[in-house]
């Protein structure tokens, strides 16, 4: 073996001791300076991989380390996770809102100890999210209730993280899976940190909180035992926790602790979303591009020729025509019109990647056609909205019809915010687009879908004598008051179904009975139903399409 080979790799301060075979070597100098290269080759390794790392996409995306959390943090996640144990048990109703406000705030300390601060669209997000939780105290209908929720943590995701372009918007929640993992380290991290210090400071608090306990415990049944009145006051606020709910309440503790933590890590080092690139497509020429699109309008064109022409000719020369009935013609052309929508929102997607943006008359080339062919689909969309409401004057509203409306309603709402955006630049659509669906989903629980579908039943039968009553029974408990205005049979016949969905839930503490269910009972309390369900059948009330039995 030659000296060079057994030489150490330069690039390190210092002169190296002699080498073996060389005079005045040190076996000891020799062996712990070869240990100290390769711990140096390993650290130089350790800083490549984290700095190429940082370079690559994830590490762009990964948010910076998170700081120790905070004791005031700890706490809120406490009282996150106990309030959803104590609340959300019995079900969904003011409970969820008084479970996520702890969590809030977690996330409000972790993000100030991050030296983040409030921005507009930051506070307008959790606002929103604020009002979305809420529908479930106002809403005993599951499905309002359920988009409200999604809505919410929509938003939140924005909240926390800040994100403003498309990518961020879509992957924002998704945030919420990785830092539900790692918040949980993160909090143990810090419960340790705290294990040996500060005693001082959280052992008296502790103690406070104990004695505090027990004395509400004491004094709160001397009291209860000693006037019914006030037993009856605190019954009626005290959540009912029972040994066998045990486990329940335990996995429901964890399920709010998590939550609350994932939230609070995300604002103390939030992803960021918005540093994914998405490249434009490759330009096209103006006929390349134009071309498909310009038939396109003058395809939508020639069909709202068709449209003005039916509407001032009449109905009945193109039923005449077709061979379709009323209601047929109605509904066959709403569901195509709706994907007529959803298609020429992704043709729209499309265009603008490979849009021509070489020069300024470009821009406008590109501006003229999508704008004809927004205003050319606001159109279709008025048409659609049309032939539905057709429909729903023959066969009356369900859940299926008022969705679909909305949605549709929603969709012309973002083809109005693309031509803004076409206008003024397009730095706010993704915020504006999100923005709009949010405040659709908290109109749409705020209005009461299922008191809206039986309002507009009841008033068909008003006007024609017909109603699905075997469809009535299934609406929830906000649909009550609207299904109160029938006569007799047809409104006890309606009530059925809500009365032995109330009964069968039994008395629901008020934190998990919402303003609905509330009211339904009070219905219910003043003007029990008088009829049984076979009754009801013996006036054909379990058919579908049957004409109510005239009465007097």
């Amino acid at each position: 073996m030659s000296d060079n080979a057994d030489q150490p790799s330069p690039g390190v301060a210092g002169p190296p001791p002699a080498a073996p075979g060389q005079p005045g070597h040190d076996p000891v100098a020799w062996h712990g300076w070869l240990m100290h290269q390769q711990e140096l080759r390993r650290r130089q390794a350790h800083a490549d991989a984290v700095a190429k790392a940082a370079a690559s996409m994830g590490g762009r995306v990964r948010g910076a380390e998170a700081a120790p959390i905070r004791t005031a943090a700890l706490v809120a996640v406490l009282a996150a996770g106990l309030a959803t144990a104590v609340f959300l048990g019995d079900g969904m109703g003011p409970g969820l809102l008084i479970a996520a406000l702890p969590a809030m705030v977690a996330a409000y300390v972790s993000a100030r100890a991050a030296g983040r601060t409030a921005r507009p669209w930051t506070v307008l997000w959790a606002l929103g999210c604020v009002a979305l939780l809420g529908i479930p105290a106002l809403r005993d209908s599951a499905w309002p209730s359920t988009l409200a929720i999604l809505a919410a943590v929509l938003l939140a995701g924005l909240a926390l993280h800040g994100s403003r372009r498309w990518p961020g918007v879509l992957l924002s929640p998704l945030g919420f899976l990785s830092t539900a993992v790692s918040g949980v380290g993160w909090a143990w991290a810090g419960v340790r940190a705290r294990g040996g210090r500060g005693r001082e400071r959280w052992l008296p608090v502790a103690k406070a909180s104990v004695v505090a306990v027990g004395l509400l415990l004491v004094f709160g049944a001397l009291f209860a035992s000693a006037d019914a009145a006030f037993a009856d006051l605190l019954g009626g606020l005290a959540p009912d926790v029972s040994l066998g709910e045990g486990p329940l309440r335990i996995l429901l503790f964890g399920f709010g602790a998590v939550l609350a933590l994932a939230g609070a890590r995300t604002a103390a080092a939030p992803h960021r979303w918005d540093r994914f690139e998405v490249a434009p497509g490759k330009a096209r020429s103006r006929v390349e591009w134009g071309l498909p699109l310009i038939v396109l309008n003058l395809l939508f064109a020639g069909f709202i020729a068709v449209q003005l022409a039916v509407l001032f000719g009449g109905y009945d020369k193109v039923l005449e025509s077709t061979g379709l009935t009323y209601a047929e013609y109605a509904r066959q052309g709403f569901w195509q019109l709706l994907w007529a929508t959803v298609f020429v929102l992704g043709v729209i997607a499309l265009a603008l990647r490979w849009a021509p943006r070489g020069a300024a008359g470009d821009r406008r080339f590109v501006r003229v056609v999508l704008g004809v062919l927004c205003l050319l689909t606001l159109v279709v969309v008025a048409s659609a909205v049309r032939r539905m409401d057709l429909y729903v004057d023959a066969y009356g509203l369900t859940r299926l019809r008022l969705s679909v409306v909305v949605v549709e309603l929603w969709l012309g709402l973002v083809i109005v915010l693309l031509m803004a955006a076409g206008v003024t630049g397009g730095r706010w659509l993704a915020r504006g687009v999100v923005g709009s669906a949010a405040v659709t989903v908290l109109a749409f629980g705020l209005v009461s879908p299922d008191g809206v579908i039986a309002g507009s039943n009841v008033a068909r039968y008003q006007r024609e004598g017909k109603i699905d009553l075997a469809y009535a029974r299934e609406l929830s408990a906000d649909a009550a008051p609207a299904l109160d205005r029938l006569p007799e049979p047809q409104r006890s016949c309606a009530l059925i179904g809500i009365r032995d969905e109330l009964r069968d839930a039994g008395g629901a503490p008020w934190y998990a009975t919402s303003l609905g269910e509330y009211r339904a009972r009070g219905v219910l309390r003043e003007r029990p139903v008088t009829v049984s369900l076979g009754e009801c059948r013996t006036l054909g009330a379990d058919g579908i399409r049957r004409s109510a039995p005239t009465t007097g």
